[in-house]
């Protein structure tokens, strides 16, 4: 007689089990995508995000720091595109006993855009609204990779509408507030084990959040801003069909699963040193180690994983060149630790490292009322590998490329 491990049916039933347990994962680990992101179609983009909360040039400061409105003179409207290119190999080891390849890039190229509104009261108060995208990712591993039957395509996307209100309070304070209202989408496809079929779920929600912002302008020259973002957690349920523990079966499990943004602090400050010159830098915050516990509800009970996340920190230094009088050059470096504690222990579905970030830009004057802004920026990320016994394998410096236009107006 065969040994238990030596039984060729018990192996199957074991790999099932595997493949159940890691598919009712997925929706959680969804936040693989779950990293803000800076760049959203703003002149923000060739400072590499420095000196975003304290720059107040135009109104996308609805986002960046809502105290900046009270800088804004009379009424100015800011539509934002960008396009995101994405390389970010998934390459296996070998060593998970599942068949098919790689899933080579999941990520390539994905569209965003932002629209910011600011409108003046008077001179100390000021009324503003902001539509944007900053969290969330949508993965493609493709339909022949080894892991088709646990995930085809995953996308966890946030759109955030934020009414936002600022009041200047003497020469040097102002504050500012916004709420935001959040409409999260998440969305698993699989290849079905039995037929070869496409399986989808999909779930929406609305979760609701605040933005604070201060600005303190000790003179002319200088500036210093920030900004809170408070936490907010989309709470999603899918019916997750996955492969049977008998040959032949399947099982439908309702999932409640949590995807969290986490809250973050954001400091800026800018100075001009002249006329022509002026520097920015950033000092950020992350609170991902709040989501080191992760728990997923079925009817069969609550599975918890340790994620062993850790808290994010950002830098960021910047300069703006005015060239002429009507052009201005901008240009801008930035670093983003990862929120794994240990690249050699991280999960398939959330690529994440050390990031570094470079940009540059120039805004130029079409008019005394418009604006045009191009940017470009460049970021790459520290390798990361999945241990996991089925679908082990390694994202290699994987790197994104972001391009955006913005116009601006005044009213």
């Amino acid at each position: 007689m065969l040994s238990k491990n030596g039984d060729p049916n018990m192996k199957k039933i074991q790999l099932r089990k595997s493949i159940v347990l890691a598919a009712l994962c997925l929706p959680a680990l969804a936040r693989a995508g779950g990293l803000y992101m800076y760049e959203i179609g703003t002149s923000d983009l060739g400072f590499a995000g420095a000196g975003t909360a304290a720059r107040a040039e135009d109104a996308s400061t609805v986002y960046a720091n809502p105290a900046g409105m009270t800088r804004l003179s009379g009424n100015q409207l800011v539509v934002g595109g960008q396009a995101l290119y994405g390389k970010a190999d998934y390459e296996l080891d070998g060593g998970g006993g599942l068949a098919g390849g790689d899933p080579g890039n999941v990520i390539g190229w994905l569209p965003g855009g932002s629209l910011f509104y600011s409108h003046s009261i008077d001179d100390r108060l000021k009324l503003g609204v902001g539509v944007y995208g900053n969290f969330g990712l949508a993965l493609d591993f493709g339909d022949n990779w080894a892991g088709r039957n646990l995930v085809d395509k995953a996308a966890m996307m946030a759109m955030t509408i934020q009414p936002t209100l600022a009041y200047r309070l003497d020469d040097r304070w102002s504050l500012g507030a916004g709420l935001t209202a959040n409409y999260g989408l998440l969305k698993i496809e699989r290849v079905a084990l039995i037929g070869g079929g496409k399986q989808s779920e999909k779930d929406t929600d609305w979760q609701y959040g605040a933005r604070l912002g201060v600005m303190f302008e000790p003179s002319k020259s200088t500036r210093i801003g920030v900004v809170w973002t408070s936490e907010v957690e989309y709470d999603f349920n899918v019916v997750a069909t996955v492969p049977g523990i008998l040959p032949g079966r399947t099982h439908s499990f309702p999932v409640g699963a949590s995807v969290n943004s986490p809250q973050q602090v954001m400091a800026s400050a800018y100075h001009a040193l002249n006329d022509r010159w002026a520097v920015t830098g950033n000092l950020g915050w992350q609170d991902w180690s709040r989501f080191s516990q992760n728990s997923i509800e079925t009817n069969a009970g609550t599975t918890t994983s340790s994620l062993k996340l850790q808290d994010t920190w950002h830098v960021a230094l910047g300069a703006q060149y005015q060239y002429s009088a009507k052009a201005r050059i901008n240009a801008g470096i930035a670093y983003d630790n990862s929120f794994y504690k240990d690249q050699d222990r991280t999960m398939f579905a959330m690529p994440n490292g050390d990031t570094w970030r470079f940009g540059t830009g120039v805004q130029y004057v079409l008019s005394p009322k418009s604006e045009l802004g191009l940017a470009a920026e460049y970021a790459r990320s520290d390798s990361s590998s999945d241990p996991s016994r089925l679908l082990s394998g390694t994202y290699d410096h994987p790197y994104m490329v972001f391009l955006s236009a913005h116009y601006s107006h005044r009213f």
